[in-house]
């Protein structure tokens, strides 16, 4: 891996203007092109869904990647959705439209399981064969396949790129039907004030919380992950601090909709990005339990609602990596 030197040495402003330079458009990497370059090179991919409770979306994300990527063109060596303790039909659902389907509990079951989004990335690691790995959400409803073969230009064609952030225009539907592009809630209230504040050389990243980014292997066998909704900030200042701006592209990859959770589901999310900022800074250490304190009204009375905050971080896969058995696809 490149060592890069610390993005700090960067003025704000100008790293912001510089890591504009290595954007891309999706328009930009066709598929037929990787392939060559994926050929040359031997690399093996691996798409990586994460799913919790995603039976209604989940299949036609499968069966369009299997389809055109697998099918069409072999780009892509494994689409694997890792259920993430969904009480509904998602594995079901995703295993029939062609994908490899392991239950995150059942990953590595010796080294115990949480719930979380980036839990589900993390035993990912541990039952996937590619070089370059892709990641993307189960609950998309207007995106295409290209999401994959843009984030993948970058690593399949220059080798200092570690991690690639996709961005796009976040379509919201709103209860009466209408939509507008005001998505991104937790991006613009929490991410990128943190991210102006203490580390403004990466306030050029434009969705810097997207949930379809690419990453080599060996970046995040490297990296600790947050077990929760924090991986993605996580693995974007980890990556930047260890290895400088050379390391990050990013992709445009047009417009995405998917179902949007409620403000007091985001508040949660909220501080989980807040843990894992703070941790990076070398603040304090959080509380041993902590928790997001929040009111609700039931019956007209602002009821008290206490809910524990994920601050657990799993350790860098490949410590735990060697050695290991491979889990049994999900039925």
């Amino acid at each position: 891996m490149p060592s890069g030197s610390p993005p700090t040495a960067i003025p704000g402003t100008l790293a912001a203007a510089w890591l504009r330079q290595r954007t891309s458009h999706w328009r930009d990497w066709p598929a037929g092109p990787l392939l060559a370059a994926k050929e040359r090179s031997g690399t093996r991919i691996s798409v990586v869904i994460p799913a919790r409770n995603e039976q209604r979306t989940v299949g036609r994300v499968v069966a369009a990647l299997r389809q055109a990527l697998l099918a069409d063109v072999p780009l892509v060596d494994e689409i694997v959705v890792i259920d993430s303790d969904s009480t509904d039909a998602t594995a079901t659902v995703a295993a029939r439209a062609g994908a490899t389907v392991h239950r995150a509990r059942e990953i590595a079951p010796e080294l115990g399981t949480v719930p979380g989004k980036g839990e589900a990335l993390w035993k990912s690691l541990l039952v996937t064969q590619g070089d370059l790995l892709v990641f993307v959400d189960a609950d998309l409803t207007r995106w295409g396949p290209h999401f994959v073969t843009g984030l993948l230009g970058p690593l399949l064609t220059d080798p200092q790129v570690l991690l690639v952030k996709g961005f796009y225009e976040r379509v919201r539907t709103h209860d009466d039907g209408s939509a507008s592009t005001e998505g991104g809630r937790v991006t613009e209230l929490v991410a990128r004030p943190l991210l102006s504040l203490w580390w403004p050389e990466l306030t050029g990243v434009v969705q810097p919380l997207a949930g379809e980014w690419a990453a080599r292997r060996d970046l995040m066998e490297s990296l600790p992950i947050p077990v929760g909704y924090g991986v993605e900030l996580s693995t974007l200042l980890d990556t930047a601090a260890r290895y400088g701006l050379d390391a990050l592209a990013q992709v445009d990859l047009g417009s995405r909709a998917h179902k949007h959770q409620a403000d007091h589901d985001l508040a949660l999310m909220a501080a989980e990005l807040l843990l894992v900022a703070e941790a990076r800074r070398g603040a304090a250490p959080a509380p041993a339990r902590p928790e997001l304190h929040q009111f609700t009204r039931v019956g007209g009375v602002a009821t008290p609602r206490h809910r524990p905050v994920p601050a657990r971080e799993r350790p860098p896969a490949a410590s735990v990596r060697p050695g290991r058995r491979p889990a049994r696809p999900a039925p």
